[in-house]
This record gives C-alpha cells, sequence and structure tokens, in this order.
C-alpha cells in the first residue's frame, strides 16, 4: 500500500517520506530536483535555513501548481535572530505558514538564547497558526530531557541519522522517543549501501532484496519503515527517486529479516580505508594512523636534500637540452657538469 501519513502528537500527521534539499546541495538552485520530487509523487519537502537554498524550494513550489493542503514543508532554524529566520524561511519559500518548523541541531539553542527563550518563541509560533507542529533535530535525550522540563508543547519529531550501523547507538534515544510520542524522522538511512559498502549488513539487505524481488536501497527504507520512522532522502536523479517512493506500494520484511539487519548493523562496519568511504566514520584508532603515517612522510622530505643541492639546476656546463629538462621536457639521461641524471 502507498506511504500513510503519521500520527503527530499535537493531533497533525506527517508524511512519511521526504524529500531532503540537504546541506550536499547547500546553496545551489535546485529547483529542478525539487520539481522532479514533485513530480515522483513526494508531497512532503524537507529543507532548512542552512541549506541556503529555501528559495529554490520556493521556485519549486510554486511552479508544481499544487494547492498549499497538497504539500507539507518542513524548514529548520540554525542560526541568527530566530524571528527573522523564520520569516526569512517564509519568504523564501513564499508561503504564509509552515508544516514544520525545527530547531536544527542543540547548538542553535545556545545562538538562540537558551532553551526558554527559543522553545518558547517556537511555541508561539504554532499558537500563531505559522506552522502547524514545532519539533527538533539531531538531539539527543540530553537534550530532549532539558528541553521538556521547559516546554509546554513537546516536539512532534526530532531529525536525526539513523541507518542499521547505529541502531545500537541509538536505541535509547529511539525508545525515549516512544515514551514521549516523539516521532523519528530518519536522514543518512543509505549509508550502509553509500558510505560503508562492503560491511556486515550487505548480506541481509540482499537476501531481503532477492526474495521480494527489489533493490537494496529499497530494503533499507523498508526497514526504516518499521522502526516507525519518517523516511527523509533525497537523489538528483528521478529515476532513484521514483525507486524510493515505490517503497510504499512494498510488501513490509519479515520479523526474521528485520531481526538480521539488526543483528548484522550491531556489528558495525567496515574499517578499511578500502571500504569506507569519504564523509563515513572512521575509528580512532585508524586516524591515528594515517597522522603517524602522514608525519612519516612529512619527515622524509624534509630530510631529504633539495633538488638543487642534488644538481638539479642549470650548471655552468651544462647544455641547453639539459636545461629545458628542468623545465618539465621529458628526456632520457643528460649530464650538467658532473651530476647524471633522468627525466
Amino acid at each position: 500500500m502507498p506511504f500513510t501519513d503519521i500520527q503527530l502528537n499535537d493531533g497533525n500527521k506527517i508524511p512519511a517520506i521526504a524529500f531532503g534539499s540537504g546541506s550536499v546541495n547547500k546553496g545551489k538552485d535546485i529547483h529542478h530536483y525539487v520539481s522532479q520530487a514533485i513530480d515522483s509523487g513526494f508531497s512532503h519537502l524537507d529543507t532548512a535555513q542552512f541549506y541556503q537554498n529555501e528559495e529554490y524550494v520556493g521556485v519549486a513550489i510554486r511552479e508544481s501548481g499544487l494547492s498549499r493542503s497538497e504539500l507539507y514543508v518542513t524548514s529548520k532554524y540554525g542560526f541568527g535572530s530566530l524571528q527573522d529566520a523564520f520569516h526569512a524561511s517564509l519568504t523564501k519559500l513564499g508561503l504564509k505558514h509552515l508544516d514544520l518548523y525545527l530547531i536544527h541541531t542543540p547548538s542553535t539553542i545556545e545562538q538562540g538564547g537558551g532553551y526558554e527563550a527559543v522553545w518558547s518563541q517556537f511555541e508561539k509560533f504554532k499558537e500563531e497558526g505559522l506552522t502547524k507542529s514545532i519539533g527538533v533535530s539531531n538531539f539527543t535525550i540530553e537534550h530532549l530531557q532539558q528541553l521538556l522540563k521547559i516546554a509546554k508543547v513537546k516536539p512532534a519529531v526530532n531529525q536525526i541519522r539513523l541507518h542499521p550501523y547505529n541502531l545500537t547507538e541509538h536505541a535509547s534515544l529511539l525508545e525515549y522517543h516512544a515514551k514521549h510520542g516523539i516521532i523519528t524522522e530518519a536522514y543518512g538511512s543509505l549509508a550502509p549501501i553509500t558510505t560503508y559498502p562492503g560491511g556486515p549488513v550487505d548480506a541481509p539487505l540482499r537476501k531481503a532484496a532477492e526474495r521480494l524481488k527489489i533493490t537494496p536501497t529499497q530494503v533499507v527504507f523498508l526497514w526504516v519503515k518499521t522502526k516507525g520512522a519518517v523516511i527523509v532522502t533525497t537523489s538528483s536523479s528521478k529515476q532513484h527517486l521514483e525507486e524510493y517512493f515505490a517503497v510504499g506500494d512494498l510488501p513490509d520484511l519479515t520479523a526474521e529479516e528485520v531481526a538480521a539487519i539488526d543483528a548484522a548493523g550491531a556489528k558495525g562496519p567496515p574499517t578499511s580505508f578500502a571500504t569506507v568511504k569519504l564523509g563515513g566514520k572512521v575509528p580512532a584508532w585508524w586516524r591515528i594512523l594515517a597522522v603517524i603515517f602522514l608525519m612519516l612522510i612529512w619527515l622524509y622530505f624534509v630530510s631529504k636534500p633539495s633538488t638543487q643541492e642534488l644538481g638539479f639546476k642549470r650548471a655552468p656546463n651544462c647544455h641547453s637540452q639539459c636545461a629545458d629538462g628542468l623545465d618539465g621536457v621529458r628526456v632520457s639521461t643528460h649530464t650538467c657538469g658532473d651530476v647524471v641524471w633522468k627525466l
């Protein structure tokens, strides 16, 4: 069956999959990608002040021809004056209200003047109808506890990076969400495929994909659904977007398949530099070895004699072909004075 909306703790509903304008597209004109997402069936658009591309999301919204009620728009407060940031987001998006407004990171709280100052203003935005729901992003249990001490309105969601390899790390947080009626939004869920290929999770993903005759990517999103989380994803490819959105029509994973993915994820991602792509979480001891290795290379070259000390310069009796060779012409063995060298 297609993706269904998820009930929030404030009585509103949120679409179960969102297209994110994401920091990877920071400052870029992405209106074409957003339009592709809308054409592929996405009605939930997730953006942020920090991404610096809200105006392009706004262009896609206007070009879609859809009514406001047909779209669900999320933005996030990241820095500066909260009042200015919020109204700037509305202006850039070309909207009179948001469906969901989030605190982007816990550090945003400090910039905004503390938990009480920031959250009370969020509550005011909601009360005034400027946003239907309010929530947070990248919050830990400790941050949520601090917030709930002063909140009159609970955050409706907490958007976090969630994938099989960090499920164990987030287990307590997910339990806390469930206890307090906070919906989890999951971004970065494709990490086992895009960032940590070749790890333990590959096998159960592949096995489930073969049974259902779908892609491992779709299996990951089915896994996210089993955690009751909203999927936040992105792509510049319409084919991929259609693949992602089609997950709503797929049958569920079995309990055994979910358990197998969870267990494989608990083993942790691959640690080899050959299998961990840039952007992955490299173990601390690998980073230490890398620093030592780079220092040794630096010391090696620093301790070597310079090219001039080796005679790599025009000597008084160096013929012209040799001088050209020193300027980069690929030639064979030459003699400059008493120095014989090759290029």
